[in-house]
């Protein structure tokens, strides 16, 4: 399965307007605490790779994951961007039960915390695509329009990603390809 996803900084404020206006529909409003790794083989940030370990609970519950019974964790493998056009990558991703042993499971393999990105966000669907506004510690305010696809469909999903874009009164020429680990680690705030 392939991620196709497009994003821009902007202001929610207009943009939840916007999503009013197109009958967009809240999904729900969550917390996200990724931490990803660095690979004892290769160097991932050569190789555009991605590694992580991502925790998520409901905002409503606050700041501390541990709150919330309902929190759940998930691995994530992102393999290289598929064009430059968009953040368009081949992902894999899993629940696990316990974070603490995935954690200790890829220490005990030699994969080492690089970085953790914090963000909350708020999904909601438009057009057959998930709008999500970030507020993403560090960085500041993004919105992503993303879906996912098969590799047939990747120029198809994208266009239709921007176009969503285009209809929240966002440029989708003011594109950022570049992840929020990326931009954290180059100092982009």
């Amino acid at each position: 399965m392939y991620e196709v996803e497009v994003k821009v900084r902007a202001d929610h404020e207009s943009v939840e307007s916007e999503l009013a206006r197109a009958d967009a529909t809240r999904v729900d409003a969550v917390v996200q605490e990724d931490t990803y790794y660095d690979a004892p083989h290769r160097n991932f940030a050569e190789t555009d790779e991605a590694l992580r370990v991502r925790r998520e609970w409901d905002r409503s519950e606050g700041d501390d994951p541990d709150d919330d019974p309902a929190t759940t964790t998930c691995l994530t493998y992102k393999g290289p961007l598929l064009e430059a056009e968009s953040k368009s990558r081949e992902e894999h991703e899993t629940a696990v039960a316990d974070g603490d042993a995935a954690a200790g499971i890829l220490d005990g393999l030699g994969f080492e915390p690089a970085a953790t990105v914090r963000k909350d966000r708020e999904h909601y669907t438009l057009a057959g695509y998930t709008v999500t506004l970030d507020s993403v510690d560090g960085l500041g305010e993004f919105v992503e329009a993303e879906t996912e696809t098969t590799d047939d469909d990747i120029e198809a999903a994208r266009d239709g990603a921007l176009a969503v874009l285009d209809r929240l009164g966002l440029d989708p020429d003011a594109q950022v390809r570049t992840s929020y680990l990326g931009l954290l680690l180059d100092g982009d705030a």
